[in-house]
């Protein structure tokens, strides 16, 4: 039997490159479509989780009535004077309307303002109750908000891990909302990890790992009590990607804003987060103290101003009068309010729903 000769044919230097060529141009567009299918599913996620937070939102309205009856009893004159409006009385009516918004920290210029568009309406016959004057001032605010605001949910890009970078001074409750939003996200599924990076405070540190405990998220933390805020970010991140995380929540050393070396630390927190993941941070998220009213402006300003901030978390609102402050900063900034503290409880940090927000401070 003769044998069978295995023939190896011989290519040609050309074909065998065009050859390798080809491989590697199939391959290519093979490894192409599996990353764009691989990113189309983790945008799907986390599309799905931005449904998820705004319906949360639709049904927590009875924290955010309760969260803000302060507010609401401060705005109660509203009806007071309208219930028995009548032209005659327009101009009485609408000083008392304009202090009843600068009481709540609407402030001078979104007041003035409003006040003014409700006048000129009544007087081109628009308006011809007090029941329709008091819908005119919540359209008026709650355009203010849709139209300055812009969108108002996390932005959260089409890649695992997101990241969210938290700012903020001191004492404004920047770890504890970080802790407060790692327990909703949770509760909606999402693998979190946080990262110590207030490494100046020893107290934020234990703080941060209460947190994780109680919300079951994983942790990095600054291990030889020496290392700076931006390589515990990057240590976080680079975890975050290698082991599977949806989510990465950095914590950051609170600063004052008027300290321009600790808020130029800021910068390279974040430019290290980019070298790590580019395109991170998807969200950087500046918590303010409600209870500061309208002194909140400026310290706002000069984060945004250093590091770009994309929303705010604004918190302490249960124990104030001043809810009008959320729609100030918005006015002001033109950058919208992401998350509003209504109480002291883990769920009591809402997804913000300006439209629920407006009903929420109106009798």
């Amino acid at each position: 039997m003769a044998a069978h000769s295995h023939v190896i044919p011989f290519l040609s230097p050309a074909t065998a490159s065009a050859s390798a060529s080809v491989r590697c141009s199939r391959y290519g567009r093979r490894a192409g479509l599996l990353r764009r299918v691989a990113a189309a599913g983790q945008a799907g996620f986390f599309t799905r989780l931005g449904r998820l937070i705004k319906e949360k939102a639709k049904s927590d309205v009875e924290k955010l009535f309760s969260g803000f009856s302060k507010t609401r009893e401060n705005l109660s004159v509203v009806d007071e004077l309208l219930t028995y409006w009548n032209l005659a009385d327009t101009d009485r009516v609408l000083d008392e309307l304009e202090e009843a918004l600068l009481v709540s920290d609407f402030g001078p210029k979104i007041s003035f303002r409003i006040v003014d568009t409700l006048r000129e309406e009544i007087r081109d016959g628009k308006l011809k109750s007090g029941a329709e004057i008091k819908e005119a001032l919540k359209r008026c605010i709650l355009e203010l908000l849709t139209s300055k605001g812009g969108n108002p949910e996390l932005q959260l890009g089409f890649r695992k891990p997101a990241v969210i970078m938290i700012v903020g001074v001191n004492g404004g409750g920047k770890t504890t909302s970080l802790g407060k939003l790692a327990y909703r996200f949770k509760n909606e599924g999402v693998k979190v990890l946080m990262a110590a990076g207030d490494t100046f405070r020893a107290a934020a540190r234990d703080q941060l790992e209460i947190w994780a405990e109680r919300t079951g998220s994983e942790i990095v933390i600054d291990n030889d009590k020496k290392a700076k805020p931006a390589s515990v970010l990057s240590q976080a991140v680079k975890r975050g990607k290698r082991e599977g995380f949806d989510l990465v929540l950095c914590d950051t050393s609170g600063r004052l804003h008027t300290n321009y070396g600790l808020m130029e630390e800021l910068v390279s927190c974040k430019k290290i987060i980019a070298k790590a993941l580019p395109g991170a941070p998807n969200e950087i998220l500046l918590v303010l103290d409600g209870t500061t009213g309208l002194n909140m402006l400026q310290q706002a300003k000069e984060f945004n101003d250093v590091v770009g901030v994309t929303g705010f978390i604004l918190t302490k609102l249960d124990g104030t009068a001043r809810g009008g402050c959320v729609v100030s900063v918005v006015d002001e900034l033109g950058i919208p309010v992401k998350f509003i503290g209504v109480g002291e409880g883990m769920e009591d940090l809402q997804p913000f729903d300006a439209e629920a927000f407006v009903e929420a401070i109106f009798p």
